[in-house]
């Protein structure tokens, strides 16, 4: 069996509690494995926000969506998605038209640079889930992400 986070992290005090030690091991699982993400992303030049952005227009419908649809699709929050949107354009990797019938509305679709990119990025990321999660039984997984759905409803 693998240490516990309190020998990983070189504690000698117990946790507080038991709540701050689900979290901060959360917290610690959450940085592993999104380093291990960016590594396997940065091979095609793209930031784990990128690839989300990417993801989510490739399963959106053909006239795109709006910033605002983006963001709240997104798996983590962020502050600025035009920006983020206006790297991800000058990459070639989206485009952006704003809408005769309402100006204030912006379509935003998948170049076809943008969709090679996370076509292409499909096996290797689903390898890395692999890689990470293989040692979990169907069961636990199936714990794991029913448990992590609690934790995130609020009481």
């Amino acid at each position: 069996m693998s240490p516990d986070l309190r020998h990983e992290i070189r504690q000698r005090r117990p946790f507080e509690s038991l709540q701050q030690e689900a979290y901060l091991n959360l917290a610690r699982t959450h940085a592993g494995l999104e380093e291990a993400l960016e590594r396997v992303l940065a091979g095609h030049a793209v930031t784990q926000q990128q690839y989300n952005v990417l993801r989510i227009l490739r399963g959106a419908p053909p006239e795109g969506l709006a910033r605002n649809e983006i963001r709240d699709r997104l798996l983590t929050r962020m502050p600025d998605v035009t920006r983020l949107l206006d790297r991800m354009e000058a990459a070639g990797l989206v485009t952006r038209e704003r809408s005769a019938e309402d100006r204030r509305q912006t379509a935003t679709r998948l170049t076809r640079k943008g969709r090679r990119v996370v076509d292409a990025l499909d096996a290797p990321v689903a390898e890395e889930h692999r890689r990470r999660l293989a040692h979990l039984s169907e069961k636990q997984l199936h714990e794991l992400v029913g448990l992590l759905t609690l934790a995130r409803t609020p009481p």
